[in-house]
């Protein structure tokens, strides 16, 4: 075998062993920033996984899961389609506009968070009938496309805030890098968000199947279950809306850090740190309690200077630009 066949040989070698060492680092950098952006969004995931189960409320039993499987692929082609793409072209080409648009996620998620406390303090309760109204006079074909079509819409928001927070986590690995991680991360969550409405959507009936069971135990857990799933969803709305608060209130908080405002981190730091050392055994859980419940607070405010802003100037000027383009009769 000639001296030139062996190089090559051996380059090929060295170029595999390249190779997989780079899959392992794109896997390890997936699973770390996996963890991470499910870390700092976990008010947008659980806010998602609580939230999209009453868009199939009304629906026949049978057009549950299709109608998930529809939102679903939306949010698929919202992360990879649109989303991916657009989070690569601006960490190569304007990577310090990425800091910014997670604080504008950030201060959506406060005024989410926000509008949902509204609603618990003085609840609107003539829009649901005026909701209910609108959909009789639609056929269940349309009514489910409209569902579908408007849980994509606010799944796309939520998409976006998930794959800026990824791609913070990455923002200096090299470009085909930062690209596998999105596309890991993004099936990796429209898969545990989903996958968990399925089986939150589901539980019920299984529920109920269960309770016709003649094993007695087996009927008891499926009672049980059935009743507890309006509790459970009460409760993880609740958790979902205190969660958007404070995951807002920090990216807030942390945005500031990376533009070189780092005093209202280092002081919610020393605050917590300060009430966590009265009780060390638990002073990483105190820690991380203190924090959160500042930020939840940092976050309400915000929301409450937010969303007047929103609603009162961005919506109609936005509207009114739409205005300008849609096409005369």
């Amino acid at each position: 075998m000639s001296s030139g066949l062996l190089a090559l040989l051996d380059d090929v070698a060295a170029i595999a062993k390249i190779a997989a060492t780079s899959l392992d680092d794109a896997a390890a950098q997936s699973v770390k920033a996996g963890s991470k952006a499910a870390g700092k969004a976990a008010g947008i995931v659980i806010d998602d996984a609580a939230v999209t189960p009453r868009y199939v409320v009304g629906f026949a039993s049978e057009r549950e899961l299709p109608i998930i499987g529809k939102i679903a692929l939306g949010s698929l082609k919202n992360k990879m389609i649109i989303l991916l793409p657009g989070a690569l072209f601006l960490s190569f080409f304007a990577p310090w506009i990425i800091t910014p648009l997670l604080m504008l996620g950030g201060a959506y998620l406060c005024m989410e968070g926000y509008e949902k406390v509204m609603d618990i303090v003085r609840p609107h309760g003539s829009h649901g009938e005026e909701d209910a109204a609108d959909d009789g006079d639609k056929t269940p074909l349309e009514l489910e496309n409209e569902k579908v079509a408007s849980a994509v819409r606010t799944d796309f928001i939520l998409s976006a805030e998930i794959m800026a927070i990824t791609l913070s986590t990455v923002a200096t690995s090299p470009l085909w890098l930062q690209g596998g991680v999105l596309a890991v991360v993004g099936l990796g969550m429209t898969a545990l968000v989903y996958g968990a409405v399925a089986l939150i959507v589901k539980a019920d009936d299984a529920g109920a199947a269960m309770a016709r069971s003649d094993n007695g135990a087996i009927a008891a857990f499926g009672r049980g279950l059935v009743l507890g799933m309006p509790v459970f969803l009460k409760v993880l709305t609740w958790v979902g809306m205190v969660a958007m608060l404070w995951v807002g209130g920090g990216i807030m908080v942390h945005g500031l850090h990376e533009l070189g405002y780092p005093a209202p981190e280092k002081t919610i730091h020393h605050l917590a740190t300060s009430v966590a050392a009265v009780v060390p055994a638990v002073a990483g859980f105190i820690t991380w309690l203190v924090s959160a419940a500042i930020a939840a607070v940092i976050g309400l405010i915000i929301g409450a200077i937010v969303e007047p802003i929103a609603h009162k100037a961005l919506v109609p000027a936005f509207s009114g630009l739409k205005g300008l383009f849609k096409p005369k009769a």
